[in-house]
């Protein structure tokens, strides 16, 4: 190297010492820092400096998957879409697959799949047509991928809209005003018309829970065995529903029911039926006597009274 050169490095990287100079021009200290972190300049590089092979990241543009990366293939080169030139468009995303790949980055098997996809067209595309029975022209082999470009890019037009609209905690806060209150709350007044309507409200759920009172009422099994003995007297059969009286409630049929079993006990009534399921008669029971029958029933039922 000749001396000229020299004087010349010399005047433009000035040495280490003096590239720490604060005075120095920012122009000089670009040339001179080896780089720059967080902003300021770095001229030597640390002793224990040490950066794993794997620490290190390429930050490729990011598509949501292998129909984005075809549409932004499409639109950067201002392609139409309804007529895609497969060829320039299979090589160029084929190129972004290698891509990612030769950098050993992580590749979604989708992406795969559409350069298959492709690839597949693309040679579709360099044979002579087929048409099918009753068409007049053959069908496109890019008509499919066409569609799901056309849906796809639909939806991501709908997507850009909605992200635009206002969202809170993104484009707006809530508003937080604090407002003095007493600590002592003031109750609204209570109108008397309020007053009368709680009053009746009131008066209605006492009425819907009021307790049902239950009076004991005496009722005599030998009296009801006795008015039997005398609803009896002078017929021969009286039917069975012939003997209660609904109408004077559950109780007196209860008590009359018993007094009915207790006078064909005692064997001093019948209680008869033609046949099964036939109808239930009832009469007083046959006694080879002088005297009725009936008087003496009731004369018994006074001795065991």
């Amino acid at each position: 190297m000749s001396e000229s050169s020299t004087d010349n490095a010399s005047t433009k990287l000035p040495d280490t010492a003096a590239s720490e100079d604060p005075n120095l021009m920012p122009e000089v200290v670009d040339q001179v820092a080896l780089a720059r972190l967080y902003g300021e300049p770095l001229f030597k590089l640390p002793n224990d400096l040490y950066i794993p092979p794997d620490a290190l990241e390429v930050f490729l543009e990011a598509f949501e998957g292998p129909l984005d990366l075809l549409l932004y293939l499409i639109r950067k080169q201002n392609f139409n879409i309804l007529d895609i030139p497969m060829v320039a468009v299979t090589q160029q995303y084929l190129q972004y697959v290698e891509e990612i790949r030769s950098r050993n980055l992580e590749l979604a098997a989708e992406y795969l799949l559409m350069a298959a996809m492709l690839i597949e067209i693309k040679s579709r595309m360099l044979l002579p047509p087929k048409k099918k029975e009753g068409e007049e022209e053959a069908e496109d082999p890019r008509a499919e991928l066409v569609r799901r470009l056309l849906e796809y890019e639909k939806m991501k037009l709908a997507a850009q809209q909605i992200n635009e609209l206002p969202q809170y905690g993104r484009d707006f806060l809530k508003a937080q005003v604090y407002i003095e209150q007493s600590l002592q709350p003031r109750f609204p007044d209570v109108s008397p018309l309020d007053l009368r309507s709680a009053w009746r409200d009131i008066l209605k759920r006492a009425k819907l829970v009021q307790h049902h009172r239950i009076t004991r009422e005496e009722l005599s099994v030998r009296e009801y065995m006795s008015h039997i003995l005398k609803q009896l007297q002078g017929k021969r059969f009286v039917p069975f529903e012939d003997i209660f009286e609904p109408e004077k409630g559950a109780t007196v049929l209860v008590v009359t029911f018993i007094a009915l079993l207790e006078l064909g006990k005692e064997t001093l009534i019948e209680i008869t039926q033609a046949e099964a399921y036939a109808p239930i008669y009832v009469r007083l029971a046959y006694r080879p006597a002088e005297t009725s029958p009936v008087l003496d029933a009731e004369a018994t039922l006074y001795e065991q009274d």
